[in-house]
């Protein structure tokens, strides 16, 4: 159980309600709802996701490359639950996925594995120089802040939900997808 309650629309002020809804499901999601106690943070959230959702630069199947591996190594299961279904909606396929949930970067393509190192280097506080340079011809630098703050905001609200012990709005998938099979 949540270590704080879940808000409800009417809790809200109504210019805030809609903001419990997922964009992606159409249905109010714990995530949000949990936040929802702080509707000014929720919407400040919102936004600021919304953004790197959207600015990135990355396209979509990198965006849940780099989602999926900052939710694995946060670790935020609510988070790679959710995006596990995004990711494939974006042409991700389960063996990859399952290759993020392993950690196994090498299972990718090279400009893949590129992107998954440098989010774990990111996270991880280890950004060298070199994987600097490396990213750097691959990605613009506005991208490249796009990928740290993608990175970054995701792993804060991994941070979020850890914290409030946010669940699951179904059984989780697994790491591996086990619980699919």
């Amino acid at each position: 159980m949540a270590r704080i309650d879940y808000a409800h629309a009417e809790d809200l002020p109504a210019a805030y309600q809609d903001l419990l809804v997922s964009a992606l499901q159409g249905k109010p999601v714990n995530v949000y709802s949990a936040i929802g106690n702080n509707p000014e943070v929720l919407y400040g959230i919102r936004t600021f996701l919304g953004s790197l959702w959207q600015d990135s630069g990355l396209d979509d199947q990198s965006r849940e490359l780099a989602i999926l591996t900052v939710s694995r190594e946060a670790p935020s299961p609510y988070e790679w639950h959710q995006h596990v279904n995004v990711a494939r909606d974006v042409g991700i396929s389960d063996a990859e996925i399952r290759a993020i949930g392993a950690r196994e970067y090498d299972a990718f393509d090279d400009p893949e594995a590129l992107l998954l190192t440098y989010v774990r280097a990111v996270l991880d506080d280890e950004v060298t120089d070199e994987l600097h340079d490396q990213i750097a011809e691959r990605y613009s630098e506005a991208t490249i802040v796009g990928i740290v703050g993608l990175v970054g905001g995701y792993f804060g609200l991994s941070r979020m939900l850890s914290a409030f012990d946010v669940e699951t709005e179904d059984s989780f998938v697994g790491w591996e997808l086990e619980a699919e099979e």
